[in-house]
């Protein structure tokens, strides 16, 4: 599988740590995206007329973390905007301890960053910064 290009505002969230995640130039572990805010990691539900709904946010099926649950299971993210920054919280709900990760240059390439070790498999949220 070849290097994989993020979409332009999406915050990828990665099952494994930066050392874990790519090795010579593709990806070896599974991954996750989202534009905006997001409650809760785990999932929602909604109604659509009187049927409800539910989706289970998981990390794609691509190496190591397939299709495990995305809350509390990353390792690393990588913010592929260029003008949206973000923050990742311990809590659902953009409450706790949280990490910011900022928007990359106009002309610079995403960037993995390690969750934080309060963060690291403790993820439950993000939120626009």
């Amino acid at each position: 599988m070849p290097w994989i290009k993020c979409s332009e505002g999406d915050l990828w969230v990665l099952y494994n740590t930066k050392a874990n995640a790519v090795v010579d130039g593709r990806y070896v572990t599974s991954w996750a995206t989202f534009y905006g805010n997001v409650y809760d990691y785990y999932g929602t539900s909604q109604y659509q007329g009187t049927t409800l709904t539910t989706y289970r946010y998981v990390f794609n099926g691509n190496g190591k973390g397939a299709w495990q649950y995305v809350k509390n299971n990353a390792g690393s993210v990588e913010n592929c905007s260029t003008v949206d920054n973000y923050r990742v919280y311990f809590n659902s709900g953009h409450v706790g301890h949280s990490q910011y990760f900022p928007h990359r240059g106009a002309y610079a390439g995403c960037t993995i960053v390690n969750l934080d070790s309060t963060l690291h498999d403790n993820n439950a949220s993000q939120h626009f910064a």
